[in-house]
């Protein structure tokens, strides 16, 4: 009988793969095409791609992290959109990772947001530069009080940090859109 009981565990056990490997299945994560911002040129490029492929931990790298550079990340809006969304008085590196995660969840799936970046001036000096960029934001998206083409001209002071990487400390919305800027669609997300 113990032989039988025997034969049979082993059957079962040799019948249902209970000793196979599976293969591997593929990651459930973005991948970070990240670069290191070791220049403005490369921060920029980051800054861009986190906002396109909307991932929010890239899009929040670009930006100064206190750890590394004791500086405090600061949002000027343009003069226009200060004056009809009060909540961009005061706005803070909390604000920005909000704003963009509300981004990401209210842009429909299957579309893009698209990011030009154009007429680049910049200065620099040492660890410290300054850039200033037309740009055209847009953005396809089930609420359609944000859907729609954002145009300004954005003024960013980037700084190396400890890690010597380059990050946003400050970001000043000069407007004006037509109709609107990026101080608007902060503003209404």
């Amino acid at each position: 009988m113990k032989k039988i009981i025997y034969l049979f565990l082993i059957y079962m056990l040799v019948s249902c793969d209970l000793l196979t490997t599976r293969n591997p299945e593929p990651p459930n994560t973005l991948a970070n095409n990240n670069i290191p911002a070791t220049n403005p040129d490369s921060l920029f490029k980051n800054f861009k791609s986190s906002i396109e492929d909307k991932i929010l931990e890239n899009y929040v790298s670009c930006f100064v992290d206190t750890a590394y550079l004791k500086r405090k990340f600061r949002f000027f809006p343009s003069a226009g959109s200060a004056s009809h969304y009060p909540v961009l008085i005061g706005w803070n590196i909390e604000s920005e990772k909000q704003y963009f995660q509300n981004q990401i969840i209210n842009v429909l799936s299957g579309t893009s947001i698209t990011l030009i970046l154009s007429n680049q001036q910049n200065t620099q000096i040492a660890d410290s530069a300054d850039y200033q960029f037309n740009y055209n934001l847009s953005i396809t998206s089930n609420d359609q009080k944000i859907n729609g083409t954002y145009t300004g001209t954005a003024e960013f002071k980037v700084m190396k940090d400890s890690r010597n990487q380059w990050v946003i400390v400050d970001w000043t919305d000069l407007g004006p859109g037509n109709p609107y800027s990026w101080s608007d669609l902060k503003g209404r997300l």
